[in-house]
């Protein structure tokens, strides 16, 4: 109930801001405004999540010539200085307003406020065992590794920070991690 009244209202409330910013992504770089892609959500159940697309129109095709830059351990990929963000891409990945279509996952029941962030199922199969059960959660938009530094975490303190969250779950943890999320955007900490 809390996830459809918050996603709801919020994206009520965001909507000029999420209008400026499909424009600008629409008026900046030829493509979809919307990047749609698969990601794993609870017990691995497949689901589309959205985002404002901030990366050029060819950027998954562009990532297998960029593997040997990943600046991230494990089975995820990060780039610090991705070549692919377009320019309104950067502003929006900064200040997380790419985010704002994930509060429709939210509001479909895909994802959640509070949880791990979702996957790509590529990332999902390489895991070891024990990283499999941060899927026994529904996946959510911020979580203990958004306000915790995000890009300056390795991947196997993620998925600890994941699984912590799991085992010590709470509506009052979630409260509280909804809070300190609100400063980790403004300052853009991790945020790349």
């Amino acid at each position: 109930a809390l996830d459809v009244v918050v996603s709801g209202t919020a994206l009520l409330a965001a909507s000029p801001l999420l209008l400026l910013s499909m424009l600008a992504v629409k008026l900046t770089s030829p493509g979809p405004v919307v990047f749609r892609q698969k990601r794993a959500g609870m017990n691995g159940r497949s689901f589309t999540l959205y985002k404002l697309r901030t990366m050029v129109q060819e950027a998954e095709a562009l990532k297998a010539s960029l593997e040997s830059k990943n600046e991230m351990d494990g089975p995820v990929f990060k780039i610090r200085k991705d070549p692919r963000i377009t320019k309104i891409g950067g502003l929006l990945r900064k200040t997380s307003i790419d985010e704002l279509p994930q509060l429709w996952n939210v509001l479909r029941g895909d994802m959640s406020l509070v949880g791990p962030r979702p996957a790509l199922p590529g990332e999902v199969e390489k895991y070891e065992p024990w990283q499999r059960r941060r899927l026994s959660m529904r996946p959510g938009i911020t979580c203990v590794w958004q306000v915790s530094g995000r890009n300056g975490v390795d991947f196997k303190r993620w998925m600890e920070m994941d699984l912590e969250y799991i085992d010590e779950w709470s509506l009052g943890l979630d409260f509280k991690l909804l809070l300190k999320t609100i400063p980790a955007v403004l300052f853009s900490r991790g945020a790349s």
